[in-house]
């Protein structure tokens, strides 16, 4: 049936009728069972926010209106549910009836109790609320939508809608006033009630019910349950993620660490021990560098030609050794021409056994050669007296990739240069160079200054220079990318000793070395004289020069000459202890990788101390192993002691130094001193040196003059810095650029 505004206005004059209907319902205080019903639907109500488009009858093809109003009360809205208080009937003469009778009654007190079941069970229509609703839902003050007027559970519907016969009149009214409040509606009355305002009311009991149904106990409960499943999934998936990338960072670690080679130390039959420590528990570090010639892959035969050597054991064509400063403020590198003739000592093969015997007729480079990279360090120990901590060797290929993980390195030449040996191009200026013509920087000889090996090492300072100042920049080391790079390049590149041989002693070293501001790292070649053996092909160390930059490398002394003036601290406030009183232990020092030590040294020494009023100096057969001769005490206070055995022995204040690694005076004696009972002066080796003509392009450049008395007269006996005739190269050196021979030009 269409919805009228006569309909509308008998459904807004209910509601005043039903307030009526409940004061007088008060002031009789007459209770029915229709009243308990009621109250009980408006308890349901109050619970579950339900609205009037549940209410039992009302439809607007519902019965006739006084049965409507004596189920008005049953449904669960009631007949105050919404302020329709009539059942939701459009009947026109119910409406008018149920004004007269303030609800819906003849007499002022309702009718009877009703025979007739509720209209929805007794029609079998669905409950209201249940999907079918009609116009008059609208005007009962429901959610204003067709079908959609249910908040409560299916079940409550039916219970209310199946309440059964109820009783109309006052009791009924007065339980409908608090289902108004909860609806929102209680102040609309008469025509008033439009359909506008019934719409809003069921929107916001709608919203209400919603409310008390997310404020129910279980339904947080139930929502806690979901976060902490949720939260722990979520856990449990972050940890997964993190286990994931730690097991794919530790085989990418494993990996790295494969593709490192590795190889025994040092091959002699004689090794130095450490450098001693200095104050501060401290040692310096000393690491040998080696470039390859190895030709032993088809990558290696293309960048090195020569295929003929393929099947050759390879050379050490570069060597430097890198000396870190035991407080790691500065860097030293002394690099050896390949040509040097040295001894070479007595090597084993690790690999095959075999013995390779001691030679004083081989070249440098040769001793690669005699089982790998560990005779070439007892070469190095043997020629210099530096204890060598690790090695590192690099092929062509691995000079390659590194160079081109870091993006090539900056050089420059003073003009256009072609070296046909090598492969090298370059025209005047500088250059970033990478992949195959950085390798051809390393290798040229002949395109720089007098076409030997010495302008070869000058040529690699330049480069190391520029490359470790990159390195130092972080310019390559702040991509992931590019570090990964770096990290394949480098561990694929290098065969280290064993005690060298993981990824993190690797970084642990790099960070070491990262230490040291680049302004402080020097850069030296052996100051070299011909040999007088083979004059047009290979060189020897010069004397005197030569021994310097070994003794302060040994000393820990810095190469620039900026070292700080040795801090000897406050002076001792006791004297030295009585000579009877100071304990004092001597050690034999002086064996070699080509000498064997000095017989009865340690027990000579300390009977001559004795005799001296030493009483407590005793020897000890450990054996030993260092160039020079030191005394070391443990603490400022027993300095005085320490330099009493100096003086007794004519040993220089240079051989005294403290480190906590002894526990009382010691002396060790060095391969400095083989024989006697005083130590040797040492100034004949400076007078040699300043007296010694120079050799024609001793220094490489092409500047005889360079390397004889003009240069070594300013330099004092006690210049603690390397030699002029070592060529140093500063590290924070951007401006130097290499001299092109003229016979390689273009």
């Amino acid at each position: 049936m269409r919805q009228s505004s006569g309909a509308r206005g008998s459904a807004g004059s209910a509601d005043a009728s039903a307030g009526e209907s409940a004061g007088a319902a008060q002031a009789d205080g007459e209770v029915s069972a229709a009243g308990k019903s009621g109250r009980r639907a408006a308890r349901r109500a109050r619970k579950s926010g339900a609205t009037g488009g549940q209410a039992a009858g009302a439809d607007a093809t519902g019965p006739r209106a006084a049965d409507t109003d004596a189920q008005g009360p049953s449904g669960p809205e009631g007949a105050g549910a919404e302020g329709a208080g009539a059942g939701g009937s459009s009947d026109a003469r119910a409406a008018e009836t149920m004004e007269a009778t303030g609800a819906g009654g003849t007499d002022g007190k309702g009718p009877a109790v009703g025979e007739n079941p509720s209209p929805a069970k007794a029609s079998g229509r669905k409950p209201r609320g249940s999907g079918t609703a009609g116009p008059g839902d609208k005007a009962a003050g429901g959610e204003g939508t067709k079908g959609k007027g249910r908040t409560d559970s299916d079940t409550d519907s039916k219970d209310d809608a199946e309440s059964g016969p109820t009783a109309g009149g006052e009791r009924p009214a007065k339980a409908a006033i608090p289902r108004a409040r909860v609806a929102g509606t209680a102040g609309t009355t008469g025509a008033e009630g439009n359909e506008a305002a019934s719409g809003t009311s069921g929107r916001k009991a709608t919203r209400k019910g919603a409310h008390a149904k997310k404020a129910d106990p279980k339904d947080r409960a139930a929502k806690r349950k979901r976060t902490v499943r949720i939260a722990r999934w979520t856990a449990l998936t972050l940890a997964v993620i993190v286990l994931g990338a730690a097991t794919a960072g530790y085989f990418y670690y494993e990996h790295l660490n494969g593709n490192l080679k590795k190889s025994n130390l040092n091959l002699g039959d004689k090794q130095l021990d450490r450098s001693a420590a200095n104050a501060a528990g401290q040692r310096p570090l000393n690491i040998l560098i080696l470039g390859s010639d190895s030709r032993n892959s088809k990558e290696n035969v293309a960048l090195g030609g020569a295929r003929e050597d393929a099947g050759r054991k390879p050379l050490a064509d570069v060597q430097m050794l890198v000396h870190v400063s035991a407080d790691r403020s500065n860097m030293s590198v002394i690099s050896v021409p390949r040509d040097t003739r040295v001894t070479i000592p007595k090597c084993t093969d690790p690999e095959d056994g075999t013995v390779y015997k001691e030679t004083d007729r081989q070249i440098i480079n040769t001793s690669l050669m005699n089982g790998g990279p560990g005779c070439t360090v007892a070469a190095w120990e043997e020629l210099t007296g530096i204890p060598v901590d690790h090695f590192m060797m690099i092929d062509f290929a691995g000079v390659v990739s590194m160079a081109d993980a870091v993006g090539g390195v900056p050089v420059c030449v003073d003009a256009n240069v072609y070296d046909k040996d090598s492969g090298l191009r370059l025209t005047k200026g500088s250059h970033k160079v990478k992949g195959e013509q950085a390798l051809q920087w390393l290798r040229t000889r002949h395109g720089f200054e007098d076409g030997s090996d010495i302008g070869r090492t000058h040529a690699q300072h330049i480069y190391m220079n520029a490359m470790v100042r990159q390195l130092k920049s972080g310019t390559k080391l702040s991509d992931p990318g590019q570090l990964t790079d770096l990290a394949e390049a480098a561990t694929k590149a290098l065969t280290v000793d064993k005690d060298l041989g993981s990824v993190k002693k690797l970084y642990d070293l790099g960070n070491d070395m990262k230490r040291v501001p680049s302004g402080r790292i020097t850069m030296t070649t052996m100051p070299w004289v011909s040999d007088p053996l083979d004059p047009d092909a290979h060189v020897i160390p010069k004397p005197g020069d030569a021994d310097k930059l070994f003794s302060l490398v040994r000393n820990d002394i810095a190469l620039d000459g900026k070292d700080k003036k040795s801090d000897k601290g406050p002076k001792p406030t006791v004297p030295a202890a009585p000579k009877g009183a100071i304990a004092l232990t001597v050690f034999n020092g002086t064996g070699t990788a080509v000498q064997p030590p000095a017989t009865r040294r340690a027990s000579d020494i300390a009977e001559f101390l004795v005799k001296a009023g030493f009483t407590k100096a005793t020897s000890d057969s450990t054996p030993r192993a260092q160039a020079d001769t030191t005394i070391t005490y443990p603490k400022t206070a027993q300095r005085p002691d320490a330099e009493a055995v100096a003086k007794a022995l004519g040993l220089p204040e240079s051989a005294l130094r403290m480190s906590p690694t002894v526990d009382q005076v010691t002396l060790v004696i060095g391969g400095d001193w083989r024989t006697g009972t005083k130590y040797p002066k040492t100034g004949e080796a400076e007078e040699s040196d300043s007296s010694e003509e120079p050799t024609a392009g001793a220094t490489g450049d092409g500047k005889s003059g360079e390397n004889g008395k003009k240069d070594d007269k300013g330099e004092k006996d006690g210049d603690n810095k390397a030699p002029k005739s070592s060529d140093p190269l500063s590290g924070s050196d951007t401006s130097a650029c290499m001299n092109v021979n003229p016979l390689n030009r273009f």
